[in-house]
Parts: structure tokens; C-alpha cells; sequence
């Protein structure tokens, strides 16, 4: 297995509200879709790749999960035909080694979960393929994956180890600025523990991600003020009126002043600005699907309007 995987291509049957699904995912891949649409259940096919590859969890754990509801609540409303649920996941990693990862489940008469089907490839070569002899005779085993058994899967457990570092993050902004809140959890996606994970971080991996998403958010919103002041990393138009209320003032030099010439900023500072240029830009984004909504108002009201004098004129 190379040591930076990615994922190449994900298929789906009868997964959730998706009928049927084949999508390649690049190194970057951008979900948009009305509430809903079904982003969030696109990526928990990611996330249940983890949860059944995840030690201590495994299959059942996973298709059981209260925000699954089990088979049925996986399953698709519109799935006829063929019930099974499927997922096929491509994934290519350096020096051209391709992988495919294939899982289909069903449920039994007893509403318990049952594999139809798994299979393992590595550069075209079948290392897996069930259910086989053994599961034949004995159909219990078809209650766990190859993935989640350290017993049997040692050609390929550098696959289940990288499903099981899969991170699945929904960050609440509220949570981030209040971790108290969620006291007691850990790896919590909705940011409950986040600032603390981003502590953790080694200091070199952390300035690095801090300076890409600095870029990024820069890229988006010109506007937006620098993320991480003091990095020299891009340089953006200061944003005026966009920030806490109760940030502390400090002395700022002009545009033409050196990066050197900034003060030095603690990392809770710099933190505070980072978390600052996220927040102004979820309310420009929130601002901006107000005025469409509101557009879509207005014009749904003038079309009654000119329907209701033409009624009047013409009868």
C-alpha cells in the first residue's frame, strides 16, 4: 500500500436517497445541493468504511449505528428489483498501485445484517472474493467483513487501516468558540474538541495547514482579513467591520508596511482571526442565499400580481 492513498472512484446502489451513483472523486471533490439533496448521506459512505474497518467496531456495529436505522434505513425507498445495498470504492496510491474495495449487504428474515458480497483487488488481482466455501458452510460468517478481522486480513490491512483513519468533520462554529459543551468527548465532528486537536498537532504540520486554509479563504473572500497575521503567505485587503465585537483593539500598520512591521501574535490570537475570517465567511454566504431567497420572493409575488390584473381587466 503507498503511504498517501486516494480515492479515485465511488459507486453506489441503493444507498440511502441514491438509487444508483458512479462518481470520481479527484483530490479535491466540492458537494453542493439544496437541504436535503443528500451530501450528508454521499459522505457517510466514507464514514461507514470507517466504522466497519475501525477496531472495536466492525459491520454490524456500523449498519446497526442510530443514525443509520439498519438495513432498511440504508436501503433506498425507490430500490425494487435488486435490495441489496453496494458500494465499490477505486483508490490509487503511488507507483501505480490501484485498489477496489466492493461491499453489498442485505438483511435477513430476522432484520439482521448479511453480506451478499465482498471483494478485495489490488492491482487487478482478486484477494478476496465471498462469500466462499467456508461461508457456504458456515453462513454466520457472513455477519463480518474480511476488513474488520485482523485474522484474515493481512494481505491487505494496510487498506483497512487507512479506512480507519478516515475523519469526517461538521464543524459547528458555535461548539468551536464554546468547547465547553462537549466536555468528555473526543475525535467529536461537529468541532466540540477541536481547538484542542488543532494543540496537538505538531507545530510545523499545524503552521502548514493553517497557511493553506489561509490562502484559501483569502482566494474566496478578498475582503475577508488575513486569517494568520504575520505569516508571510499571501497578502489580502483588510476587511473593515468583520470580527468579534469583543476582540481587543490593536495597532495595525498600513498597506504598505512589511510583514516584519506586523506585531507578533500569539497562537490563540492568530487562532481567534482564524476562526474570525471563517465565521464572516459563513455569514457572507448565509447573506447571500437570504438576498436570493428574498429575489425568488419578490418575483413569486409580482407573478401573482400581474396574474391577479389580468384577471381584473380581462375577466
Amino acid at each position: 500500500m503507498s503511504r498517501n492513498p486516494r480515492f479515485r472512484r465511488l459507486r453506489l446502489r441503493n444507498w440511502k436517497n441514491f438509487l444508483q451513483v458512479d462518481v470520481a472523486v479527484g483530490n479535491r471533490l466540492f458537494l453542493v445541493g439544496a437541504n436535503a439533496a443528500g451530501k450528508s448521506n454521499f459522505l457517510d459512505t466514507f464514514r461507514f468504511l470507517r466504522d466497519v474497518a475501525l477496531p472495536g467496531n466492525g459491520f454490524r456495529e456500523a449498519v446497526l449505528h442510530p443514525r443509520r436505522g439498519g438495513v432498511a434505513g440504508i436501503r433506498c425507498l425507490a430500490a425494487r428489483r435488486n435490495p441489496d445495498v453496494e458500494i465499490t470504492v477505486d483508490l490509487e496510491g503511488e507507483g501505480g498501485v490501484s485498489w477496489r474495495y466492493e461491499i453489498a449487504f442485505h438483511q435477513d428474515n430476522r432484520r439482521r445484517p448479511r453480506i451478499r458480497r465482498e471483494r478485495v483487488s489490488r492491482s487487478g488481482e482478486a484477494l478476496v472474493d465471498r462469500p466462499n466455501e467456508e461461508d457456504a458452510a458456515d453462513p454466520e460468517r457472513l455477519t463480518q467483513t474480511y476488513l474488520e478481522q485482523v485474522s484474515v486480513n493481512q494481505p491487505f490491512r494496510d487498506l483497512a487501516a487507512f479506512f480507519g483513519s478516515i475523519r469526517y468533520l461538521h464543524l459547528v462554529p458555535q461548539l468551536v468558540r464554546e468547547p465547553d459543551r462537549s466536555v468528555g468527548r473526543t475525535n467529536d465532528p461537529f468541532g466540540g474538541d477541536f481547538l484542542e486537536q488543532v494543540a496537538k498537532t505538531p507545530e510545523r504540520t499545524r503552521t502548514a495547514r493553517l497557511r493553506r486554509i489561509q490562502h484559501a479563504l483569502c482566494v474566496a473572500v478578498p475582503q475577508l482579513e488575513r486569517a494568520a497575521r504575520g505569516a508571510p503567505v499571501v497578502e489580502c485587503r483588510p476587511c473593515v467591520g468583520i470580527g468579534r465585537a469583543d476582540r481587543r483593539p490593536r495597532a495595525r500598520p498600513g498597506r504598505g508596511a512589511s510583514a516584519s512591521a506586523r506585531p507578533a501574535l500569539s497562537a490563540s490570537e492568530r487562532m481567534d482571526d482564524f476562526l474570525d475570517a471563517v465565521e464572516a465567511l459563513l455569514e457572507i454566504l448565509a447573506t447571500l442565499a437570504c438576498a436570493a431567497f428574498l429575489f425568488f420572493l419578490v418575483g413569486a409575488f409580482g407573478l401573482l400580481f400581474m396574474l391577479a390584473v389580468w384577471k381584473s381587466v380581462f375577466g
